[in-house]
């Protein structure tokens, strides 16, 4: 009989172990703020309002051009922020760290992502900020630094998006032996005291 039960026990040890090795994994994996299905469904609510759509386009600071925009039209002007690798995925979170501080000048919440490993990944900061409330927290704004390199040129992006109002991508393009060039996109549905 107690050769029997040796093996059920050794089993149910190492049941044990595995499990509780699983949940201090998850532990140690926090959840990040999953800033691009905040924005995906910020754009599925501008794609179904009745907004006026205005983008404001800006060359080194100064504006070239204000048109309107077709609702229908919001979602490829937001590509910028939808391609965005996901850094709130179980594939990208342990190569990013989360740094949480609480301003008090501002009574806000501020969320910072950083890469560990800064050479490797072209999302080079994230940044989420809250305002916590008793009802619930809002979410104030989401800046993304985004870097690229390509054969010919390197390519920062600044990306802000203003919640339910507003977001702007500006982008720093620099040749090899050319100046550098300085792009802003500034499209707003939901502030129209700031053309």
């Amino acid at each position: 009989m107690l050769k029997k039960c040796i093996p059920f026990f050794a089993l149910t040890v190492v049941l044990l172990s595995a499990c509780k090795e699983k949940s201090n994994d998850n532990n140690e994996q926090e959840v990040f703020f999953p800033a691009l299905s905040f924005i995906q469904s910020q754009v599925a609510h501008v794609d179904t309002s009745i907004y006026s759509i205005i983008k404001l386009n800006y060359i080194d600071s100064i504006r070239t051009d204000t048109e309107y925009i077709r609702r229908e039209d919001f979602r490829l002007q937001a590509k910028d922020f939808l391609s965005l690798p996901d850094i709130s995925s179980s594939k990208l979170r342990k190569r990013y760290k989360e740094d949480k501080q609480y301003l008090t000048d501002l009574e806000r919440v501020l969320l910072t992502y950083l890469p560990v490993d800064p050479e490797k990944e072209n999302i080079q900061r994230q940044e989420v900020l809250i305002s916590p409330d008793a009802t619930g927290d809002k979410v104030n704004s989401i800046i993304i630094d985004y870097v690229s390199n390509t054969k010919d040129s390197l390519v920062e992006k600044k990306l802000l998006w203003r919640v339910d109002r507003s977001f702007q991508v500006t982008i720093i393009k620099q040749k090899p032996g050319q100046p550098e060039t300085i792009t802003t996109t500034k499209v707003i549905w939901n502030e129209p005291d700031e053309q």
